[in-house]
């Protein structure tokens, strides 16, 4: 039975590198997948999803407004498709979430959804809540802080170096813009108690 999983972290853990290497396996026994990328996120250019290490595959760019259950059963219809991958699945909507649930329970194609689970202010993304809330597998996917610790937060960076404590939720960024802590050092750099 087809499941709908989310894999979940902080930034830089890998989780785009997962996703690549899962969409390969798939590739080298000769099945076709679907990868799914976050339009807003054009880091490593549109329609593409690049790894820190250098892995990068091609992909299909989604908005919130789209249909990505009709999306893949139109693919799937033309030529099978054995599993979707979803990067930067913080950033689909909620209802995105639920067709995608779809495609596991009504359709019987694996979904595969990596993203973060919370923003530089510690709060949760609508698509991470509703993939938290719903899907049938969750995996935590594990970096760690400059302390050694398991890093589940991220802070956000200003263009000096600053630490952020305000702004919008989403801000697309890398290193130059994001560093993981783990909970104890997060709240000491952001909320300074």
């Amino acid at each position: 039975m087809a499941k709908l999983h989310f894999n979940y972290a902080t930034m830089n853990a890998g989780k785009s590198t997962l996703l690549l290497q899962a969409s390969y396996n798939y590739h080298e026994r000769g099945m076709r997948t679907v990868v799914l990328t976050a339009a807003l996120d054009s880091r490593a250019g549109v329609g593409r999803v690049a790894s820190r290490i250098g892995l990068q595959a091609d992909a299909i760019s989604f908005r919130e407004s789209d249909d990505l259950y009709a999306l893949v059963e139109d693919l799937h219809g033309i030529e099978p498709v054995a599993c979707v991958f979803v990067d930067e699945a913080q950033f689909l909507a909620p209802e995105q979430v639920w067709q995608l649930a779809r495609l596991a329970d009504r359709s019987g194609i694996p979904v595969m959804a990596y993203g973060l689970r919370t923003d530089f202010q510690g709060k949760l993304f609508p698509g991470s809540q509703e993939l938290l809330a719903i899907a049938d597998e969750l995996r935590e996917v594990r970096t760690i802080c400059f302390c050694g610790r398991k890093a589940t937060m991220v802070a956000r960076l200003d263009e000096n170096g600053e630490f952020v404590r305000e702004g919008a939720q989403v801000d697309v960024g890398g290193n130059e813009k994001y560093i993981s802590f783990c909970r104890r050092h997060w709240e000491g750099k952001i909320r300074c108690i």
